[in-house]
Formats: structure tokens, sequence, C-alpha cells
């Protein structure tokens, strides 16, 4: 008879292990799909910035992530240059085309940004509101921010393309 219970401590181990491995491997696999399901969304931000983007962009304000408006309001932006939002921020033919075949290349082409928003501000648009709804316009009007369109005011790594809400801190 102790025989036979230790043969079935014996079987109750090796299932128990046995459920164990199983969990564990179930487990990883699972991390493993997260991983890749979330890729996709970081990769549309994390493109490698292109230097003549950098400079002329970048030289009035943020050189915002392609993914944040979709390709065609990229295209009108870049073809309407002379009047960008009252400025004239006119740019040479090469650089231009440069721009705009890169800001076409990686424009949001997904479900967050498949239409363009009005006057194709990043901030008029639909995500951009839900994302910021919590924030008070009382703090995107402090002198430390002074609009919605700097995000490096709040974003500490927006200059990096990394926009996560861990990363905020609105300024006093």
């Amino acid at each position: 008879m102790a025989q036979k219970n230790k043969h079935h401590q014996e079987i109750n181990m090796k299932e128990f292990f046995g459920l164990i491995l199983l969990t564990l491997v179930l487990l990883a696999a699972i991390a493993l799909a997260s991983k890749h399901a979330n890729a996709g969304s970081k990769s549309r931000q994390l493109t490698q910035p292109l230097p003549v983007y950098q400079t002329e962009c970048g030289s009035c304000h943020l050189a915002y992530p392609p993914a944040f408006l979709p390709k065609s309001s990229w295209e009108q932006l870049m073809s309407t240059l002379s009047k960008h939002y009252g400025t004239d921020a006119s740019i040479d033919a090469k650089s231009n085309h440069q721009i705009n075949q890169w800001l076409t290349q990686y424009g949001g082409s997904y479900k967050r940004v498949k239409e363009s928003p009005p006057e194709n501000r990043i901030t008029k648009s639909a995500w951009f509101e839900r994302k910021h709804r919590k924030v008070k316009t009382s703090d995107f009007m402090k002198p430390s921010v002074k609009s919605p369109a700097n995000c490096a005011a709040c974003h500490q790594r927006a200059e990096q393309g990394l926009f996560d809400d861990d990363d905020v801190r609105i300024p006093d």
C-alpha cells in the first residue's frame, strides 16, 4: 500500500511540474505576442529622423513624428510652406522634395490618424484632443508652455519621438 501511495505521489508531482512548465511556456508566449503587438505602435512613432527635416523644420518647432499626421496632411503642408500657419517657411526645392518624400513615406496610415485634422493641425486631431482631454486650457497657456503645439514643454522625451504618458510633466 505504501508503494502504491508513493507511486501516486510521483505521478502527482510529475503532473504538478508539467503544469508549472506549461504555465511558464504559455506566459512566455503571451509576453512575446504582446511585445510584437506593441512593436507596431511604437515603430510608428520611432522613425529614424531625417537630418534635413530636423534642421529645417526643427529650427522653428519640434520636428513632429511623421506618424502624427496622415500622408495627405503632410503633402498639403509641404506644398504650402510659403503660408505655413501665417509664416513663410519656404525652403529650397531639393530639401522640400526630400522632406516631403520622407514625411509621406512615414506619415500616419493607421486608424488613429487616417483622417486629416482641421487645418492639418496635429493639435486639432481627434486623437490629440482625446489624449489631452484632462489637460486644462490654462496649462497650455502658461508662459513655459505657450500652446498645445509645444509638445516638448510637457513631454520630456519629445525630441526623441517618445510621448509616453509616464514621461509627462506639466510645468508650473
